[in-house]
């Protein structure tokens, strides 16, 4: 992107929330591929929170952000987990539609478009456009624990998707807020958006390698919580009452 093109002070119809912690080698690549895939088609900003970075990251983020006045930074003083920090990203966003992507490069911005235009076009109806991998690129035996996870998940949740850890997802900032706030709530999103009433998209995305670094946040990366929080979950659901119809009577004088 054109620096000049980024210097707009409308307020943007999209917010690209990117939770990162230690990913300094890979902003300015992915930064490049969200301007890339969103120029000219909508007002948007990409808010990065970082999570407690000890490396470059925050410098990086600054030094980008003289140049592109749609790039922001949050920093978390010390590392709170990736919910955390998403849920940090989507209470400052400023657009009404957010979307999410992991920072260290595995998930494709080119797929962006997509899971916002189903937003869009849902008009109200659709709560999350949710990205479900292909060709996933990680290890055997994180394969085989995620695998397993969404097995388990799915059979107590009955959420009806396949995949829950994948960072690519759209939704309306307003629906998610309304949600019940833990550590891992981004990976019951599903589960949690059909709790209030909404329906939910699945787009296919390819996914890659990550450029450089090593991996910050696990599927479930301590089992036991893992567990307690899908029992919590399990509960939520059951102990959802339906919303009731509620309208204003006027006076009439």
């Amino acid at each position: 992107m054109n620096d000049d093109m980024s210097t707009s002070t409308t307020t943007p119809t999209i917010s690209i929330v990117v939770p990162v912690r230690n990913e300094a080698d890979n902003i300015a690549p992915l930064i490049d591929e969200i301007s890339a895939a969103l120029d000219g088609r909508w007002d948007y900003e990409i808010v990065y929170v970082d999570d407690g970075s000890a490396d470059a990251t925050a410098q990086r983020l600054a030094t980008i952000m003289t140049r592109r006045k749609n790039v922001r930074q949050i920093r978390h003083e010390k590392s709170s987990g990736q919910s955390a920090a998403v849920r940090t990203g989507v209470r400052a966003a400023r657009g009404s539609i957010v979307a999410t992507l992991d920072g260290d490069g595995q998930n494709n911005p080119e797929f962006l478009p997509e899971l916002i235009m189903a937003i869009e076009k849902g008009e109200g109806r659709i709560g999350l456009a949710a990205g479900q991998r292909v060709g996933r690129k990680d290890t055997g035996f994180k394969k085989f624990q995620s695998r397993i996870a969404n097995k388990v998940r799915s059979w107590v949740l009955s959420d009806g998707t396949r995949d829950t850890g994948c960072g690519l997802k759209a939704f309306r900032r307003e629906v998610f807020l309304s949600l019940p706030y833990f550590d891992g709530l981004h990976r019951f999103l599903p589960a949690l958006v059909r709790r209030e009433g909404y329906d939910i998209t699945y787009v296919d995305v390819i996914d890659r390698l990550r450029r450089s670094g090593v991996s910050n946040y696990g599927f479930f990366d301590r089992l036991w919580i893992g567990i307690i929080d899908l029992a919590g979950v399990w509960w939520l659901i059951r102990r959802k009452k339906s919303t009731p119809v509620a309208t204003e009577v006027m006076r009439h004088d």
